[in-house]
């Protein structure tokens, strides 16, 4: 077993080799500065995180084939946006209803509906589809593309195609 150097005034007793910590009032001075220093910084940092829509600030869910997925979600730069309308033919489509905050049954809001998720024709890449519901139609949540589809065929809703391009990916069910 090893012997323990003397401890002295407010010194951590360490093994012999290692170099002696010190505790008293200076080191507790500046863990108690250090300590206000770091939540500073995590409350500055927490508000610019908390404006970005990066990461998971990004998530939101949204309806496929009947079933409630959540989704990562960030709209591409102007510039990309339309690169991709042009050249890509294989964007996928995310349907919104902007209009619809607060007008479905019992004051919801619409949750958006994709058309793809992973092994079904999946593109990361998704154009977004404004609806709107035609006079004399109560706003209803559609939960698939294909409900969607024949709404719009019924002539109950119209379907706007935006120039609003996203990068998109399904992170699993909420």
């Amino acid at each position: 077993m090893r012997s323990y150097e003397n401890v002295i005034d407010g010194a951590v007793p360490v093994r012999e080799g290692q170099a002696l910590r010190s505790g008293g009032r200076k080191g507790s001075e500046m863990i108690e500065r250090l300590s206000r220093v770091l939540a500073v910084f995590a409350l500055l940092g927490g508000t610019a995180w908390a404006g970005s829509m990066n990461g998971v600030a990004g998530s939101m869910p949204a309806f496929y084939d009947g079933t409630l997925f959540t989704i990562n979600f960030m709209e591409l730069a102007s510039g990309g946006e339309a690169a991709n309308l042009a050249r890509n033919g294989s964007i996928n489509t995310i349907y919104m209803c902007d209009t619809c905050e607060g007008q479905l049954p019992g004051g919801g809001s619409f949750v958006s509906v994709i058309d793809a998720i992973q092994g079904d024709g999946f593109n990361p890449l998704w154009q977004e589809v404004q609806i709107s519901f035609n006079a004399g139609v109560t706003p209803q949540q559609f939960t698939s593309d294909n409900d969607i589809l024949a709404a719009a065929t019924a002539q109950q809703i119209t379907l706007t195609p935006t120039t609003e391009v996203y990068r998109c990916s399904v992170i699993g069910k909420p």
